[in-house]
């Protein structure tokens, strides 16, 4: 699961991100970056933070999604950051 994200409340979205992670790992997710320096090197990469989350599989990471328990906090993402988020299945 990849996030691209433009935090507009900064202070709000502190909230997400201590909410977030316990709800990701219940469901097998395993944050491998979290924000960090990064430089384009090609294309448009639209907003600054990038989030990537491995989870052990793809329907793995839809459950999390989905979740009734991440509904709420997603709220919180969505009131408070612009994002660009995909599921995607690897290798």
């Amino acid at each position: 699961m990849i996030f691209n994200i433009n935090v507009n409340n900064p202070e709000n979205y502190k909230e997400y991100i201590d909410k977030v992670k316990p709800i990701a790992q219940k469901h097998g997710g395993e944050y491998i970056v979290r924000g960090g320096e990064n430089m384009v090197i090609e294309g448009n990469w639209q907003y600054p933070r990038t989030v990537v989350i491995k989870f052990p599989s793809y329907a793995k990471a839809i459950e999390f999604y989905k979740s009734d328990e991440y509904q709420p906090i997603k709220k919180i993402r969505q009131d408070n950051a612009m994002s660009n988020a995909i599921i995607i299945e690897g290798a």
